[in-house]
């Protein structure tokens, strides 16, 4: 029987498309990979990758071998996930990362509940809006906001929302508010500098779309920066409706020209989600990112980008 470890090389490099890509994906070198594919196509008699400088492709007889070592794969994950919850409660370290917004408004909560009913989990959150790699960083997973950036990473999604302009009562009575998204360059933007942040602000309505590279009068590197300049009337910013509309509710933000939103220079709507360096996602993560999308959905979130 073929080692495990050589069927999961030979499946990362099919579905990366590349041993560079499946190797970082694995936490090792191309070389090693290359050589593993090498002896497993021996000890199979048969050649399942065609090389070439620019792509990787499967043989006839790679197609025909692929499904069944992804249904291997995908047992062994099935086995060990069953026989961990016969076993007891998970346990151990979980580190991952997640934008400094979830760190005020959800993170907190779940990780104490999952605490309190598993007291074998031990949790390391770092909380950054700065790009951080599951590989490089040493992280299980890492959770993002806007939009996925990288076909070498697994993604797990939570919640859809949208972005829309927000400002305070204060900074609406003493600068007024724009009556159309070409009126904000006359006013005090506060964008939020951190890298992946949108450069170009596009607006979209049912009539119309503009896009807008606007100078900055206020910035900041934080998410928790930007929403707390804007509920002290600092300027207009853009937020997240997940986090912007609860403080609408409450008075302390208004959402400006609600007929558009701002999405990418695609036009989509960004999505809050975790990514993974490999399809193998520990179970103790998938109890978390599971806990974090149902306290969401019991907040709310994504009830507004439905709308």
């Amino acid at each position: 029987m073929k080692s495990l470890w050589s069927l999961r090389v030979f499946c990362a490099v099919v579905e990366q498309k590349s041993f560079v890509a499946a190797a970082r994906q694995l936490g090792t070198s191309p070389s090693s990979a290359t050589r593993i594919l090498q002896t497993l196509e021996e000890e199979l008699g048969a050649s399942l990758l065609a090389r070439s400088s620019k792509q990787v492709q499967l043989t006839a007889a790679g197609e025909a071998y692929y499904p069944t070592a992804r249904q291997m794969l995908d047992l062994q994950q099935q086995a060990e996930d069953e026989l961990s919850q016969q076993v007891g409660s998970p346990r151990g370290l979980l580190r991952f990362s997640a934008p400094e917004t979830l760190g005020r408004a959800l993170l907190p909560k779940v990780l104490a509940d999952l605490a309190d009913e598993h007291p074998g989990l031990r949790f390391e959150a770092q909380y950054s809006d700065a790009i951080l790699e599951p590989i490089h960083d040493k992280l299980d997973f890492s959770i993002r906001g806007a939009f996925p950036s990288s076909s070498e990473l697994i993604g797990y999604p939570l919640w859809n929302y949208r972005r829309h302009l927000y400002a305070s009562p204060r900074y609406i009575a003493r600068h007024g508010a724009p009556q159309t998204p070409d009126e904000l360059p006359r006013h005090r933007v506060f964008i939020h500098s951190a890298p992946r942040v949108l450069k170009a602000w596009n607006f979209v309505s049912r009539e119309r779309s503009i896009s807008l590279n606007l100078s900055a009068w206020h910035r900041s590197n934080s998410g928790n920066g930007v929403l707390d300049a804007l509920r002290a009337g600092m300027g207009i910013g853009r937020l997240g409706d997940w986090l912007a509309e609860p403080l609408v509710e409450q008075g302390e933000l208004v959402r400006l020209r609600p007929d558009y939103r701002i999405v990418s220079s695609r036009g989509d709507d960004p999505q809050m989600h975790a990514v993974f360096a490999s399809r193998d996602i520990p179970r103790k993560a998938r109890l978390l990112l599971e806990a974090l999308r149902l306290e969401a959905r019991a907040r709310g979130f994504g009830q507004y980008a439905a709308q």
